[in-house]
């Protein structure tokens, strides 16, 4: 598979935001050591955000939540953890979950510099997205400190939680744009198909506001103590969160049908069969999880499909749009369907 700067350098039409305007304040920055810059900086904002996810959700499978009991400092007057027969690992899975803050603010960072340096050409819009993956990292770490102080509590837990998997999306657009066109963004399959996915964003959000409602009513809540939890039936809420994955999955079924019939862009079609792909995925996990009593491994891999599972919805809504323009794009369809139709 070939790498995404080996694209931008191979298709000046469609990659050269990357390979165009230099900035004066680095003369000895070429075309190709930007395009590899920007691809870093994105791609590792993209995975910084998903591993969020992932080390939030070891915290709370190893009851690491309460592991360091203030917050910037691990505990009062020190910042880092000591290791301690009493603690074990937990203030040492803690901090390593507020040490990746660290490593994706720095990412963030890099995005907003890199979109308004490099990048000022793709738009003022191009330029606000970038801004929200840092704003979001700060709005994280802010909630993540009320989170230590009111030990634990789901109505906080669950919101911290959801604000990840928005700046997952987020960035999986940014990512989808810096490889696209320049231009003004515009619909780049049937109005139908776009209609569609609106519902399917919304119930792919809805999926995951009830699977945090799941979790706060089950017995991964974060410390080995008394921890407040949702007091609603599990077993009721993981059937509504079931159903809410089936009518998801009807809706994308729609989406698909309408994609294959309108002859829509590949990059769209490729999109949404991965998103179903992932999406069987999940459900076989969340049921196995269900079943076997939710065992801390299993569930670690639910959170893994929650992370891509947003990215993915990301990615297809994307791929909907585009900013190229529309020459190239009629060209590249026009290549695509040819190459299609001698195979």
């Amino acid at each position: 598979m070939s790498s995404p700067v080996a694209a931008a350098q191979r298709s000046p039409e469609r990659h050269g935001s990357l390979t165009t305007l230099p900035d004066p304040r680095l003369p000895s920055w070429g075309p190709a050591r930007r395009a590899r810059v920007a691809a870093i900086v994105f791609w590792g904002n993209l995975i910084c955000q998903m591993g969020i996810i992932l080390s939030g959700g070891a915290v709370r499978l190893t009851a690491s939540g309460l592991g360091c009991s203030s917050w910037p400092h691990c505990e009062p007057g020190q910042f880092t953890p000591e290791l301690t027969l009493e603690a074990g690992i937990h203030p040492f899975v803690e901090f390593g979950n507020r040490s990746l803050t660290s490593v994706l603010s720095v990412f963030a960072v890099a995005l907003l510099l890199v979109s308004w340096r490099w990048l000022s050409h793709k738009g003022p819009g191009f330029r606000r997205l970038a801004m929200v993956p840092l704003i979001g990292t700060a709005l994280q770490a802010g909630i993540g400190a009320f989170v230590v102080w009111m030990d634990l509590h789901p109505g906080i837990v669950s919101p911290h939680f959801l604000i990840s998997p928005v700046l997952v999306g987020l960035s999986m657009v940014l990512l989808v744009r810096l490889y696209d066109g320049d231009g003004p963004m515009r619909r780049a399959v049937p109005t139908s198909a776009v209609t569609t996915f609106v519902p399917l964003a919304v119930l792919g959000f809805a999926v995951l506001v009830l699977g945090t409602i799941v979790t706060g009513t089950g017995p991964h809540s974060g410390d080995a103590g008394e921890v407040t939890r949702i007091g609603i039936d599990p077993v009721l809420i993981s059937r509504i969160h079931a159903v809410s994955v089936y009518v998801f999955c009807a809706v994308l079924a729609v989406l698909l049908v309408i994609l294959h019939r309108a002859r829509a862009r590949r990059e769209a079609i490729v999109a949404a069969w991965w998103l179903v792909v992932l999406t069987l995925a999940q459900g076989v996990i969340g049921y196995v999880q269900y079943f076997t009593g939710l065992p801390e491994l299993i569930v670690f891999f639910h959170l893994i499909g929650a992370a891509v599972f947003a990215g993915a919805i990301a990615w297809v809504g994307a791929r909907l749009v585009t900013w190229r323009e529309p020459a190239v794009e009629d060209s590249s369809q026009s290549i695509a369907h040819s190459s299609t139709e001698a195979g």
